[in-house]
């Protein structure tokens, strides 16, 4: 079992940035990887980012590219979303996840633990 709590969301205005964290517990080794997706009121959740845990590699969605920096601490089990120029288009849910196989993927059925997420919202 792995446990999954997130913490960072808020308010901010357009153009602002935020710093998202997930903080894992449990069965937490290598090679697993961690994701985050977003779910906007009214819409499907989404990809966001991943990244596997034992060599770094990322995935983004092309809607943050550029914008979104996934980073991991493995002796915390932390997995960090650093989120800049935001847009009101941002706002959402954001949920944290991990595959425990290391499949670094946008998939959100290849990702077997979910945390409950927190809010992130911009304002125009």
């Amino acid at each position: 079992q792995v446990q999954l709590v997130e913490s960072g969301g808020g308010l901010v205005q357009a153009g602002g940035s935020l710093r998202l964290s997930c903080a894992a517990s449990g069965r937490t080794f290598s090679p697993y990887a961690m994701g985050w997706f977003r779910q906007a009121p009214g819409k499907e959740r989404e990809f966001v980012a991943t990244i596997r845990r034992s060599d770094g590699r990322t995935y983004y969605a092309d809607s943050v590219k550029g914008r979104f920096t996934i980073s991991r601490d493995n002796p915390n089990d932390t997995v960090y979303l650093q989120m800049a120029s935001l847009k009101p288009e941002d706002t959402a849910v954001y949920y944290c996840a991990a595959d425990i196989h290391g499949r670094v993927t946008s998939l959100a059925s290849t990702y077997e633990y979910w945390g409950q997420g927190t809010q992130v919202t911009v304002s125009s």
